[in-house]
């Protein structure tokens, strides 16, 4: 009997210890994920000319810093980052906090019609953005807004995927048991959402900042139709560098590298959150 619960016990550690095929496919998976941001670093720290060789360096070479001295010279790329944190930054803090308070209302309150509104509101998600485009631009002009970051700011405040997702998620994370304790104690309903509601769904807060923040970081579109040439986002700088007839991708491609620094690092600051989230979700599972 001792021998077979040795068995048993050394079964199971086997099966629960990853093999080393797993840790080679997912270093091929990192390196494959790598490859592209490193590839845009080589060639931006060389000329152009290396596109051109037969086998081209795999070493990245000593001119990074003059390519990126030459992107601020040619455009002006300080003011197009800064332009891209405020809209980032303030469209990432809206759509998180209007999300969790819809995501909290659909999920926990009851009131005449939410069925039908959340339906509503997750149909919008099949709508083409491309479609309101014209009418929008329409509106801003009209408001004045036109050439300014608040039109590219405000129609994107909350979204219909940011209310869907939380939703999702505050219905299993907040129990009513909680809510219910809250409102004993003599809390009003904003208090229940910011002490109860709020910290419970960080994880898929954290999750839906950075998603957010990376699809505003890397809006095109709408701010190529609503901005002046002289107050650009980051990616609309970007399209200028490649806007005459010979293109630089040496230059392109450290105004690129460049661009992907920020979203690096929102990832960082967000990650622990994010692998919290993971974690619960497996857990649940």
């Amino acid at each position: 009997m001792t021998t077979l619960q040795g068995g048993l016990r050394k079964s199971v550690a086997t099966l629960g210890r990853p093999r080393k095929a797993t840790y080679v496919v997912l270093a091929i998976f990192v390196l494959g994920s790598m490859f592209p941001f490193y590839w845009s670093f080589l060639v931006a720290s060389r000329d152009n000319g290396m596109l051109t060789e037969r086998i081209p360096p795999f070493v990245p070479g000593g001119n990074f810093f003059a390519n990126a001295a030459r992107v601020f010279d040619t455009v002006p790329f300080w003011k197009a980052l800064a332009n891209s944190v405020i809209v980032s930054g303030t469209v990432t803090l809206t759509t998180v906090l209007f999300s969790s308070l819809a995501g909290f209302a659909f999920a926990k309150l009851r009131f005449k019609g939410r069925n039908g509104l959340f339906v509503f509101i997750v149909v919008t998600l099949a709508v083409p953005t491309q479609l309101g485009i014209i009418p929008l631009f329409i509106a801003m002009s009209e408001l004045g807004w036109a050439g300014h970051l608040q039109a590219v700011i405000v129609p994107n405040l909350v979204t219909a995927f940011g209310v869907f997702w939380m939703r999702q998620y505050t219905v299993d994370a907040v129990p009513y048991e909680l809510i219910e304790a809250a409102r004993v104690d003599g809390c009003s309903m904003i208090r229940i959402f910011w002490n109860v509601c709020l910290p419970a769904v960080r994880p898929a807060a954290a999750i839906l900042a950075m998603f957010t923040f990376m699809m505003s970081w890397n809006d095109f579109l709408w701010p190529l139709v609503v901005l002046d040439a002289g107050n650009p986002t980051v990616q609309v700088a970007l399209e200028k560098l490649q806007s005459g007839y010979y293109v630089d991708y040496s230059l392109v491609l450290a105004g690129t590298t460049l661009a992907t620094i920020p979203i690096l690092i929102v990832f960082v600051l967000l990650g622990r959150q994010i692998v919290a989230g993971i974690m619960q979700g497996a857990v649940k599972g």
